[in-house]
């Protein structure tokens, strides 16, 4: 995935650095980390011949550091190379109250390997650790990017009043985040675990406290940890960790 960005010609240095900015801030936001993301300049003898200036951003994968992005300033050498149907120079003409000024934009390109990004979240996220008496390997997304961001359950799946209620809730909370699942397959902690395998930053179930409180368990992937918040709050209680 690239953007061509178009600049003054006497303006690249500036936009370069935002861009770099920009990229970082990026990686950090959806969750990669940052520890092993390394900016790299690439020397005059191994950048492309119309490139005054390029950064690899190289990421820590299992298999070695790799390249997982890149920033050039690419000069003019993109649009000079081309011509309109009148065979005039694609130029731009930038007008303004001191008068107009005619140039041929220089590009800054940033460039994404989506397949790339997968790959580097995926070990960024993947965690291990003692929860119980068992082993547990999880997924430490960030809830912004999870596939789901909740999943909710019935404490038991053969309890016709338990699931009616889940039910009722999981549509409750699936118009409002969307990306919620119902799940409801093997046991409360096989559920856990499967959710945890993937990702989801938070399971709601239903028990039979709940039909007389009207609460429910609110479980967190990364802790294990266990709130009890009442269903009428739980919208607001979401909007808050969601965000």
């Amino acid at each position: 995935m690239e953007i061509e960005y178009f600049v003054k010609p006497n303006e690249w240095a500036k936009h370069f650095e935002y861009w770099k900015d920009e990229m970082l801030e990026w990686m950090e936001s959806v969750g990669l980390d940052m520890n092993k993301v390394h900016p790299v300049e690439i020397g005059d003898g191994d950048r492309a011949h119309y490139s005054a200036r390029t950064i690899d951003f190289e990421f820590e994968y299992p298999f070695g550091q790799k390249e997982l992005y890149g920033l050039a300033y690419r000069g003019d050498f993109d649009l000079s190379k081309h011509q309109d149907g009148s065979g005039q120079k694609l130029q731009y003409v930038d007008q303004s109250e001191e008068g107009s000024e005619v140039f041929v934009p220089h590009v800054i390109e940033p460039s994404f390997g989506l397949d790339r990004t997968v790959l580097a979240l995926l070990v960024s996220s993947y965690k291990e650790d003692n929860l119980g008496e068992e082993t547990r390997s999880y997924l430490a997304l960030d809830p912004k990017i999870a596939p789901y961001k909740i999943a909710v359950s019935p404490l038991l799946k053969n309890k016709e009043e338990l699931v009616e209620k889940s039910k009722n809730l999981f549509g409750k909370l699936k118009s409002e985040f969307g990306n919620v699942v119902f799940d409801d397959n093997g046991n409360i902690g096989k559920r856990y675990r499967r959710q945890d395998e993937i990702g989801t930053p938070f399971c709601v179930v239903v028990d039979f406290e709940s039909l007389e409180d009207e609460s429910v368990t609110v479980r967190f992937r990364d802790t294990g940890e266990q709130d009890r918040i009442k269903i009428s709050e739980l919208i607001s209680y979401f909007k808050e960790k969601l965000t």
